[in-house]
Formats: C-alpha cells, structure tokens, sequence
C-alpha cells in the first residue's frame, strides 16, 4: 500500500511539473505571441516629413492610416516592445576651418546660420565633436596649447589658438575679426540656452600630443622618396605619458573655466595614423589600454571631470572589434571607458553592421559613437563623376542639388593600386545615400549616436591646411556670401529634429519581397511619451509602396523615388 501511495505521489508530482513547464512555457509563448500582435489601437500619422531628390526639405507630408490586420508585399516591421539602445543625439562638429568661414558673414548672417544648425527652428543638433589642438581642418595648422618643449608642468598652456580671431589684414574677406573655434562653440551654447531643449553634448578628440612629447619631435612627417613614402604622425615618449593625460585634464579644465564642459573625449584621433599627411600621433590597441589603465583613466578620475565618458579607438568601423577585445576585456581599463568611437572611411557604401553586433553582443554595457563622417576628396577626378563637364559643366558640388543625389563622390580609395585596398569597398557613391544609409543602419544595430565632421566649408571644401577638401551640410561661398544649404543638411536635420537624446532605438526588421537589399533602409526609435519614429531611406529611382506594420496594425505607405522619409505615430 505504501509503494502504490508513493508511486501515486511521484506521478502526481511529475504530473505538476510538466503542467507548470508547459504553462511557462505557454506564458513565454503567449507573449512572444502577444507582442507581435499588440493592438496599439493606432488610427493615423501623426505627421511626416520628406526629403528628396524631387525637392522636398523636410517638407510635411498627408498623413497614413492604420488598420487591423497585416498586409502583404515590402513590409517594415516596427516591434515597441523590443527596447534596444538609448541614443545620445544626432549632430555635427565644431572645427577652426568652420569658424574661419562662419567670420566671413556679417554677425546677423552668421546668427542666422548658427539658428539653422542649432536652434529648435533649424536642425537643432544635440551631440557635437571639435578637435583638441590642430586637424587638417585648421587653417595653417602645426599648433597645441602647450607648444613651449620641455615644459612638464604645463605652465605656458594656452587656448589662444581658440580664440584669437583672425587677421582681417592677412584675411581681408573677414568680417568678425574675433571669431574663432571656441566662440562660435560658446555661440552654440548662447542658442541652445535660449530654448528649453538645451541638449548640446561635446566630444573633444586630440589630433596629436604637442610635437616634443613625441618620438618624432614635430608635428608629422609626410611621406616620401626619402622615407620609402611610409610617412608617420609619430608615437608619445614613454616618458610623456603621464604629460600628455596632464595635458588632456588642463584642456578640460581650461575649458570649464571657460563655459564649456566637455561631455566626451578620446585619446587621439585616428591612432591607427595617415601615412603623414597631416597631423597624428599614433596607439596601438595595447598601448592606448596601457595609457588609459596608468594614466589618463586615474587621472580623470580623480579630477573634477570623472564624469567625462571616456571613448577608446576613434578611426574606422571595420577594425574596433580587436580594439574593444584589448580594451572592453581589461576590467583595470574597462572601469574608465563609456564606450568606442568609430568613423566611416573605410567604406563608401558599406555599414559594417556585423561588427557593431559582435562588439555590442560581446560588450553590452559599452556604447558605440560614430564620432565623424564627411564626402572627403571633393572634386577628385572621376568617370563620370562631378568634374565630368559633360554633366555637371562649371556648377560641381556648390548649389548643385543633383550632385549630392546621385552616383557623383568618390573617396581617398577609389581607383588606388595600394596594398590591403579593396577597390570594392571605394566605389563611386551618393553622398545623401552614404549619410543617411550609414545612420540609419547603424542605428538598427546599437549605434547610440552619429556625428558628422565639418558643419561648415567654404565652396572649395576647406579651408584645409594640406588641401584635403570635403563636402559639407552647409557651403560657403566666400566670395559671393552665398550659403548653400546642402540635400545632407536636411537629411541630418530630419534626423536630428525626430530622434532626440534620451529615446530609445526599437528592433526593425523588414522583408523586401524580391527588392534589391539596398533598396530600401529602416530603424525606429521610441521617445518618453511614446511616440515612434520611423526612418526610411529608398535609394532607387522610383517610388515604392511597402507595409507598415506596428502590432495588430499596418498602414500602406509610399516613399516616393530617391528620399528619406520620417513617419512619426502616437502610441
């Protein structure tokens, strides 16, 4: 009797867990099931803007409508209830060469740009980047804070080179001859404190030490004959390690005194280098975590800027996975680091999504920052391309809508023989395409914000001290005062004025029913009051109707031929 009882028992046990297994499961199922079909009772749009070849600037478009149900044909799916990155902005950077041209505008005109890239009104940029010392986007370039050698206690450190102005004598299209980089940052803030979103965040990144804390002893030394054309921006001495980090803690303290707090910051830019073609100094993966783990890491720490994120790397998308693996893996590093910033050049149409996945499935507490991206090599000679005269004659890039919506830019690879350049990945490229294609993207694999490099050029593409010249969201011509608003300005601006700091990216997936998979793009982010944004890029030359499907319901839409397009609804 007791072995029938207790064989009842253990049947009646096994017989709980396996209902209680199947109800987990059952539970789990049900709200896999669930959320995709959540009924979000939408009705309509709440607005949508356009941005395309056609002319459309962020122009408002007739609303969708939603119904019950799903549809068939190219569909995006938006799923609300995956929550994935918190983005940190959309924005531009603040450079010497941009000022230079803003102090060719009379004040109200240069006002009235600044409004255009920063206020609420304009574009209303919330994450920014500027150089630490010279770029290549410096007018003459070759400068520090602290060019005085041997001088370890950093006593002659100066912004001067920030804030100097410019010569209207050797300059004599000028007119603020007191504008400079760091006035036209505290510009920036003066607009952002006139408004109630005041979000203006600050990456600062370092081209270079000072020339005598490195092993080179000058600022970069070009390739040529005499070098086997092996060019170098050069290494820090061992011994200036601990100078450089000082060097680093008196910018940012420097700056506060001035107004203006850093938010972020990266050792150097580009550590990987630029065969010498202007100014760089060089890390490894393994010395930059040595620097970061002895030096600069505890003595940001124990400064008045702890709260400055740290960013490691800072040059192309493709490599940061052995860098997060050197850096992201040292707990005695890691402690110090936000997260990696990255830049687009090894690519013109390429995103290289796959590594952002591994990096962040890998390293899920660390951010990724797209820290700078721009048309660089304006003008270069191309089949075809923009200095073709049977196309585009004497307009080019300036005022010219059409180049920046079609197959016309070309990068620092494209049609070079150099060793470990695949020409596949330099081809010809739309500039519109390549931003909106990379933010987009980047976006829907745990990028938590994107920043272009210059918001300024004037009509050549510089001023840039070793002529390398790039394409800017806004062109000055120098000569006439004309300001050009370029298709990428709006572009960005739609971005920026629809996925602001603090929403949240939401998992996008879509199926294109035959479509090329460059034919069409997608990421959503989710805000605070729960209103979606959806981003859609079509990169061919005619519209597409696709599905919209969020949930129980979808919504038919078309995207008309070569645009971006924004849809924003109401949860």
């Amino acid at each position: 009797m007791m072995k029938i009882k207790r064989l009842c028992q253990l049947v009646v046990a096994s017989t709980l867990i396996l209902l209680i297994s199947c109800l987990a499961q059952g539970v789990d199922d049900t709200h896999k099931s669930n959320s995709t079909d959540i009924d979000y009772q939408l009705t309509s749009s709440m607005d949508i803007l356009l941005t395309s070849e056609s002319g459309d600037k962020l122009a408002k478009k007739e609303n969708i409508h939603f119904k019950t149900g799903k549809a068939d044909g190219h569909i995006i799916s938006i799923r609300p209830d995956i929550v994935k990155q918190t983005i940190e902005g959309i924005g531009t950077s603040f450079t010497e060469s941009s000022a230079f041209v803003l102090a060719h505008l009379d004040k109200d005109k240069r006002r009235e740009v600044m409004d255009m890239i920063f206020s609420a009104n304009g574009a209303n940029f919330s994450l920014t980047r500027t150089h630490l010392g010279a770029s290549d986007f410096s007018v003459k370039g070759k400068y520090s804070y602290a060019d005085l050698a041997g001088d370890l206690t950093l006593k002659s450190f100066t912004l001067a080179p920030d804030k100097e102005g410019f010569d209207p004598a050797e300059y004599p299209g000028i007119k603020d001859p007191d504008y400079d980089l760091l006035p036209m940052i505290k510009e920036a803030l003066a607009i952002k404190n006139r408004q109630d979103d005041k979000e203006l965040k600050i990456i600062a990144s370092a081209w270079t030490a000072p020339w005598w804390m490195k092993d080179i002893e000058t600022w970069y030394i070009p390739g040529s004959a005499e070098n086997n054309w092996q060019g170098t921006g050069g290494s820090l001495k061992q011994e200036h390690l601990p100078t450089y980090a000082d060097y680093i803690i008196k910018y940012l303290d420097a700056y506060r005194a001035e107004g203006v707090n850093i938010w972020g910051l990266t050792p150097v830019n580009e550590p990987h280098g630029n065969n010498g073609q202007w100014e760089s100094m060089h890390f490894t993966p393994e010395s930059q975590n040595h620097f970061i783990k002895n030096h600069l890491g505890p003595k940001l720490q124990s400064s008045s800027h702890a709260e400055t994120r740290l960013l490691i790397y800072d040059q192309n998308r493709d490599g940061m996975k052995h860098w997060t693996d050197v850096i992201f893996a040292d707990s005695r590093s890691a402690q110090y680091v936000y997260g990696v910033a990255v830049h687009w050049y090894e690519s013109t149409k390429k995103v290289f999504e796959e590594i952002f996945d591994k990096v962040h499935e890998k390293f899920p507490e660390f951010a990724i920052i797209h820290t700078e991206g721009c048309i660089d090599d304006l003008g270069k000679d191309a089949p075809e391309g923009v200095t073709d005269p049977a196309r585009f004659k004497e307009s080019g890039w300036f005022d010219n809508d059409a180049f920046w919506w079609n197959d016309n830019a070309t990068d620092w690879g494209y049609s070079v023989t150099w060793a470990g350049v695949n020409a596949d990945d330099h081809q010809i490229y739309t500039p519109v395409h390549r931003y909106a294609r990379n933010i987009i993207v980047s976006l829907d694999h745990w990028l938590a914000g994107w920043v272009d490099w210059n918001i300024v050029l004037d009509q050549n593409g510089g001023p840039n001290h070793v002529g390398n010249y790039c394409g800017a969201p806004i062109m000055i011509d120098l000569n006439s005062r004309k300001v050009y608003y370029t298709p990428i300005y709006y572009v960005l601006a739609q971005f920026s004025k629809t996925i602001r700091p603090g929403d949240k990216a939401v998992q996008t997936t879509k199926k294109l029913d035959g479509l090329d998979s460059d034919a069409l793009h997608a990421c959503a982010t989710i805000n605070a009051d729960n209103v979606l944004s959806v981003q859609v890029l079509n990169t061919t030359k005619r519209a597409i109707p696709y599905v919209l499907q969020i949930g129980q319901q979808h919504a038919k839409v078309d995207i008309v031929a070569n645009s971006v397009q924004t849809i924003r609804i109401q949860l």
